[in-house]
């Protein structure tokens, strides 16, 4: 799994790529902590190379989750694969998360 941090202006974005499974959720979990000193986190997860993820990854977005509402940010997931999307409408995460089918210019958000 790879992923890469980048800001824009306020913006972290925040790109997936490969599956989040058992073995590497923690080591995303690592690589996303400084998102955890953000006053006020206004976070962009670019979805479109995740593979797969399972429990132990949807439990890192929903610390993020958690972190990021608790700050007053916010927090967008966009493309997210079909197979992805599936797993998250499965657990009901769809209904947690802010889930955005287009990658528009992170500047929409503001």
């Amino acid at each position: 799994m790879k992923n890469s941090i980048s800001k824009i202006g306020q913006q972290t974005i925040v790109q997936i790529n490969g599956c989040m499974d058992s073995l590497n959720a923690q080591e995303f979990a690592q690589s996303i902590q400084p998102l955890f000193k953000e006053d006020k986190p206004d976070v962009h997860i670019d979805c479109s190379g995740l593979q797969y993820i399972n429990s132990n990854g949807l439990r890192v977005f929903m610390t993020l989750l958690k972190y990021i509402s608790s700050m007053n940010g916010q927090l967008f997931l966009t493309q997210l694969r079909p197979e992805v999307k599936d797993i998250f409408d499965m657990t009901g995460f769809s209904a947690l998360f802010d889930l955005l089918d287009d990658n528009r210019s992170y500047a929409l958000f503001r």
